[in-house]
């Protein structure tokens, strides 16, 4: 049986500065990504970035001496899977972006963990209490409130950041699943190697020469990318997930800014109310979740997105 401990402030303090860090840092690099979906194919824009960030990866398991180890799963299919997920899920929010504004599209990504417990219902065999099933009711409520469908024309772009929401929930699942089988180098290799492969098979056939200014874009996703998924797994090395995930809702407010600043888009007033809605309901399933480890004292470190 495991120990629920309190940890440390002083590395709780660190944990959340790193996430507040990552937020911005990923905002930074789902900029660049606007700018060049606009562009340049968006399976291009993809292909390109798993090169970058798979190959850094494959390097540094191949570097620390593991990459052969970590290519041996007991959950293969399982690795393949979550894999496969996690490059729809880039797909989709790459093809997203090159159709609606930043700010929308985060305000519809905040019904990921909404999404992640209803999953977790079948593929988990997790029981979802009264409480939460009020919150999940209530955020996909907020949700249609952002789309507002029949009340405005529907943004094929709607439909692909909803594609990207339930391929992340999945993906997050099988991350939870796969965490009792396999190390995090594993994870880690498939991913770089399953992205490589299915982004290139798919990205190659309409890849278009990039502008050197382009090329400079392309790198500061590369660059961004790596650095803010380090600054996540140093955070959750100081803090539990279970306490740097809230912050993770900052994504929408960075996005409304840098969406504002960087393309001068303002998200409507309905949209944001629905927003709030989602992100309230969202905050209470992930408090009823922590209260329930809190009390079963199960260790509540975990993935962050």
């Amino acid at each position: 049986m495991s120990v629920f401990q309190v940890p440390d402030d002083a590395n709780v303090a660190k944990g959340i500065s790193l996430t507040l860090i990552a937020i911005l840092v990923f905002g930074v690099q789902d900029v660049a990504v606007k700018f060049l979906v606009t562009d340049y194919p968006f399976t291009q824009v993809v292909m390109i970035r798993f090169w970058g960030v798979g190959l850094f990866i494959l390097a540094w398991l191949w570097r620390e001496g593991t990459l052969r180890t970590a290519l041996k799963s007991k959950a293969p299919y399982l690795q393949l899977t979550r894999a496969t997920l996690l490059v729809v899920d880039i797909w989709c929010f790459s093809a997203a972006l090159s159709l609606m504004p930043l700010a929308d599209l985060q305000a519809i990504f905040m019904l990921f963990p909404i999404v992640t417990t209803l999953l977790a219902i079948p593929m988990l065999g997790e029981q979802v209490g009264l409480v939460r099933w009020m919150a999940i009711i209530v955020g996909f409520i907020g949700t249609m409130i952002v789309i507002r469908p029949g009340f405005q024309d529907l943004n094929l772009g709607v439909f692909f950041q909803l594609g990207a929401v339930f391929s992340f929930a999945g993906y997050t699942i099988l991350t939870r699943m796969v965490s009792s089988k396999d190390r995090t180098s594993t994870s880690l290799a498939y991913m770089a190697l399953v992205g490589i492969v299915l982004s290139t098979a798919v990205g190659f056939r309409s890849f278009e020469i990039m502008t050197p200014q382009a090329l400079m874009l392309m790198g500061l996703i590369i660059i961004t990318a790596n650095i803010a998924h380090t600054l996540f797994t140093m955070a959750l090395r100081e803090a539990p997930a279970s306490i740097l995930q809230p912050f993770n809702f900052l994504m929408l407010p960075v996005a409304i800014v840098f969406s504002f600043i960087a393309f001068g888009d303002l998200i409507d007033s309905i949209s944001l109310i629905g927003a709030s809605i989602t992100v309230g309901a969202g905050l209470t399933v992930w408090w009823r979740e922590r209260q329930k480890k809190i009390r079963t004292g199960e260790d509540i470190r975990g993935e962050i997105r």
